[in-house]
């Protein structure tokens, strides 16, 4: 595999895009992942109602989905916690 050096005239257009553009991309972002958490929820949910009413045999299949909901959420939740604290530290600094 051949690895090429980055040209200063490649990271001319890296710089754009801060600003509105940016701000709109983060809330996008943001609620993605508020619906993927929610969407992991509801297969968790799924996945239990299935097992309890024994349309599905595969205990692994609830604990994974479980899981994987558990840990979406908890994902989330720390950076919600670090989005807060930088807000936070923003508001601190003295203009």
């Amino acid at each position: 595999m051949k690895i090429d050096r980055i040209e200063s005239g490649q990271l001319a257009g890296l710089g754009g895009g801060v600003g509105r553009a940016a701000e709109l991309r983060f809330r996008d972002v943001l609620a993605e992942a508020i619906q993927r958490v929610e969407q992991y929820r509801q297969d968790a949910h799924q996945a239990i109602q299935r097992f309890l009413s024994g349309e599905s045999e595969e205990l692994h299949e609830v604990a994974l989905a479980t899981q994987r909901a558990e840990l979406a959420f908890e994902l989330f939740v720390q950076v919600r916690n670090k989005v807060v604290q930088a807000y936070q530290e923003i508001m601190r600094m003295q203009v």
